[in-house]
């Protein structure tokens, strides 16, 4: 049977990590602080500002939780926001997404000033991350390589195959992976014989959105397999279940593969916790 990454007991040895670290600012007065922007009542959105403000009180991140009506227009939202650039006593800024279709999303994540922006969006965060110079790193991204870390190590010359090309996912994770000197091909839904190219992967990175997409001959033996789906789907009895993007029941072959939910989801919250608590430590460093 494979071996199941255990995101939720890496997550916790994380915010632990980070709980230390708060712990250490404040001994030096500064206290980190979260702020989250949710517009609007979805509620997949609703339930996720409640898990990250609960995993903030957790490790004594002060959290900030701005609930804003859907009717909110855009240069509200924006004014909003550089309120809270302003505030020296904010030290990470997270804008709830999805966003109402009469809002630009692109145009107010641009807004947050980079080095409060914990979710690693902003153009500069981006630039930083493409050329190598620091920068704050996304968070699911981010939470990918440390899960590799705990089961691959040293990355230098494997060959990676990552399946999604979003701007949050993928390209991020592809150039984190470069730095670690993998050889990595970038894939999507539409690339030609796209099971041949994943069959020769020592890691395949999964984020296609696409229930079930890899299948167990997609796998050579011995593969590690990172799942980022979260796809909501029906039983024919029914009954509404969340899977990802890999059938993890073909996948008795692989080294290792994440579950859905327990495997990427926990530790993109772990790793926001931590970009709050990087951030807050750069205002002490002038």
């Amino acid at each position: 049977m494979v071996d199941l990454i255990d995101g939720r007991a890496l997550a916790r040895h994380l915010s632990d990590r980070t709980a230390e670290d708060v712990a250490r600012l404040r001994a030096k007065g500064v206290a980190p602080a979260l702020a989250v922007v949710l517009v609007g009542n979805d509620p997949a959105s609703q339930v996720y500002v409640r898990r990250k403000v609960a995993e903030c009180a957790k490790v004594g991140i002060r959290s900030c939780e701005a609930a804003l009506p859907r009717e909110t227009s855009e240069a509200d939202l924006v004014a909003l926001i550089e309120a809270l650039n302003a505030d020296p006593s904010i030290h990470g800024i997270l804008v709830q997404l999805p966003l109402p279709p009469t809002i630009d999303a692109t145009r107010v994540l641009d807004r947050i000033a980079p080095e409060k922006d914990v979710d690693g969006f902003h153009p500069v965060n981006v630039g930083r991350l493409s050329t190598g110079t620091g920068g704050l790193v996304p968070c699911t991204p981010l939470g990918i390589m440390k899960l590799l870390d705990s089961i691959v190590g040293d990355l230098r010359g494997r060959d990676v195959v990552v399946i999604g090309k979003s701007n949050i996912v993928g390209k991020p994770v592809a150039m984190l992976l470069l730095e670690r000197e993998a050889t990595v091909t970038v894939t999507h839904i539409e690339t030609q014989n796209l099971p041949d190219i994943a069959r020769r992967a020592d890691i395949i990175v999964v984020a296609a959105g696409s229930p079930h997409l890899v299948r167990g001959f997609w796998v050579k033996e011995g593969a590690v397999v990172i799942d980022v789906g979260i796809n909501r789907v029906t039983d024919p009895d029914g009954r509404a279940r969340i899977v990802g993007d890999v059938a993890t029941h073909e996948m008795g072959h692989a080294r290792a593969v994440t579950p859905v939910p327990g495997g990427v989801g926990p530790m993109t919250i772990a790793c926001l916790l931590s970009n709050t608590v990087a951030a807050a430590e750069r205002t002490t460093r002038g």
